[in-house]
């Protein structure tokens, strides 16, 4: 287990800790793991105090909701454990008065049983406290009665509900009563990709296959209900947001809030991508969504996964989420565009003419397309190279490479000009990082040497290439040495021009510029970078070779061995095409 933590059993107090350390406007009590809004006025004179807690492992949940507009205050138990009777009436007594107080409790037994003979034992020593319950996960419709289900995500909607109405100073039936009509109407399922890890276990509390998920899971690290194979994102969510339609029986035109929660290990990447299906989902069925939140609320530790919880709106619900708040993790007011805006694109092209069609251009696309051919057939072993010593996205890069100049049109590659800025243009807009505008400049470049020429000699094209090395070089700055492409890209250019100028036939003259490039990319392995990602890892990239000098290596050597397989069909030596 590696986790960023001291000692398991102080782990709590270390976190209220630093929510404490970096939120202004907080207080800890010294002997109970109790975070408090600092409220120095008269006890008779606050307001309602709203409550929530139990188990930690669910940050920002609960201490992170504490501030104006939310939560008064919150009882932190060990992670997934519910806090102590007498921890939950000493918040109680640090916040409430005679107003009284509203505890936020999901529904778990221990919660249920701490939290109820707390507010009790408040009750009776004058501080009217009222219980309000959330049972919101959809998941188990088929499973337990409805007041059995678990309380997850959605108790983030009633923390705010429930503090607003404490916040404009109503009585705290009054609250109670606005808090159970979000906690009645709201429902939310949830899906795991993996499980979490209890710091105090040290392991996961169940084991998925590499293609398995859990449906319906709760947040404590618990199985869900159902053990599916992997889906799209736009499936899981389909299904989520169907279920809980289903279940609160919703109608068409009615407003809604969605909340897409991250349980821990979710990137935003994808819970945007989850936001994204839900609305359009909810929209499907008719709803008007009128917020939607998207962020982690309410984590279960490292889970990878996320839930979707849906509140049915009434103009006091809106007008309760809308309520300024303090609480920083509270996700903005989570207004959408009322519609999506397309625009078109500026072209960006290169290209301005069309070319007649040359004698060489057959030959020119056969390179390219072999080209293609290496480049994807080697996708895994350029990503593992590019993943020892950087992020390892060169395979996927080229590919769509690959893939960019194979959906190019006959006519791309007329001319030598017009193939070197056809291929440059799609490569520029194909991959992204640093491969597509290193490659673009140089096929601009090789574009410009060739300019005019419907037919190119093999010393034409030798200009070309130290043209386009020449434009890598000064956009970059490496140069061999740096372990970079250029260790590959330069031996192979000098190799190639050197041998048409000491009379080589033009097919061994790329040959040996081939040859000139697999040394050059084989030397990268003991070189110390200097630029790139690679520069970041120091010695510890030695030993492995460059994957962008080797992804050169493999396309000159597609291009060399196409050149000989045309001269044997067709029983001449020819001029180099590319």
């Amino acid at each position: 287990m590696k986790k960023l933590i001291n000692d398991p059993r102080h782990l709590v107090r270390e976190v209220l800790e630093g929510i404490l350390d970096t939120t202004p406007g907080l207080a800890l009590l010294d002997t109970e793991n109790v975070l408090v809004r600092w409220d120095d006025r008269p006890v008779d004179e606050r307001p309602v105090a709203v409550l929530s807690g139990g188990g930690s492992g669910h940050e920002p949940g609960h201490a992170g909701y504490v501030g104006m507009g939310m939560l008064a205050g919150a009882i932190a138990g060990d992670v997934f454990t519910s806090p102590s009777v007498d921890a939950v009436l000493a918040g109680i007594k640090a916040v409430a008065g005679p107003r009284g107080a509203v505890l936020i409790v999901k529904n778990y037994t221990g919660d249920r049983l701490n939290f109820g003979l707390a507010a009790e034992m408040a009750t009776a020593q004058g501080i009217p406290t009222e219980i309000v319950v959330v049972a919101d996960d959809v998941a188990l419709r088929d499973t337990v009665a409805p007041e059995r289900r678990r309380g997850i995500a959605g108790t983030v909607l009633v923390h705010k509900v429930a503090g607003s109405a404490a916040e404009r100073g109503l009585p705290v039936d009054e609250v109670a009563a606005l808090a159970r009509q979000a906690a009645e109407a709201v429902g939310t399922m949830g899906v795991a990709l993996g499980a979490c890890t209890v710091p105090s276990i040290g392991k996961p509390g169940f084991t998925l296959g590499e293609e398995e998920i859990e449906i319906g899971l709760g947040i404590h690290g618990e199985k869900g209900v159902e053990r599916v194979p992997m889906q799209s994102a736009d499936a899981l969510v389909d299904r989520m947001v169907d279920a809980i339609v289903a279940d609160k029986a919703l109608v068409r035109d009615q407003q809604v809030a969605i909340l897409v929660n991250g349980l821990g290990a979710t990137p935003p990447i994808e819970l945007t991508v989850v936001a994204r299906r839900a609305l359009a989902r909810a929209r499907e069925a008719g709803l008007r969504v009128e917020r939607l939140y998207c962020g982690v609320y309410l984590s279960a530790l490292d889970m990878p996964g996320c839930s979707i919880s849906i509140l049915p709106l009434t103009d006091a619900l809106l007008a309760a989420l809308d309520a300024p708040t303090e609480v920083r993790v509270w996700g903005g007011d989570g207004r959408i565009a009322p519609e999506r805006r397309i625009l078109a694109a500026p072209a960006t092209s290169t290209v301005t003419r069309a070319y007649a069609k040359g004698d060489q251009a057959e030959q020119i696309r056969a390179c390219a397309l072999a080209v293609a051919r290496e480049l994807i057939a080697a996708e895994t072993h350029l990503a593992d190279l590019d993943s020892q010593a950087g992020d390892g996205d060169l395979g996927a890069s080229m590919v769509r490479g690959a893939e960019a100049i194979r959906a190019l049109s006959e006519t791309a590659f007329n001319t030598p000009e017009s193939a070197c800025a056809e291929i440059g243009d799609a490569l520029r807009r194909a991959i992204a990082g640093s491969s597509g505008p290193f490659y673009a400049v140089g096929l601009v470049r090789a574009a410009s040497a060739l300019q005019g020429k419907a037919e190119a000699s093999a010393r034409d094209w030798s200009a070309a290439f130290s043209a386009a090395v020449d434009a890598v070089e000064q956009l970059g700055g490496a140069r061999v040495g740096n372990r970079t492409m250029i260790d590959a890209l330069r031996p192979a250019a000098d190799a190639l021009a050197k041998g048409l100028a000491d009379g080589a036939e033009p097919l061994h003259a790329f040959q040996a510029a081939v040859t000139a490039a697999q040394s050059g990319a084989d030397a990268t392995a003991e070189m110390q970078p200097s630029l790139g990602r690679a520069a970041y890892l120091g010695d510890r990239a030695k030993g492995v070779k460059d994957g962008g000098a080797v992804a050169v290596s493999l396309w000159l050597k597609a291009i060399s061995d196409e050149i000989a397989r045309s001269r044997e069909q067709k029983g001449g030596p020819g001029n180099l095409p590319g």
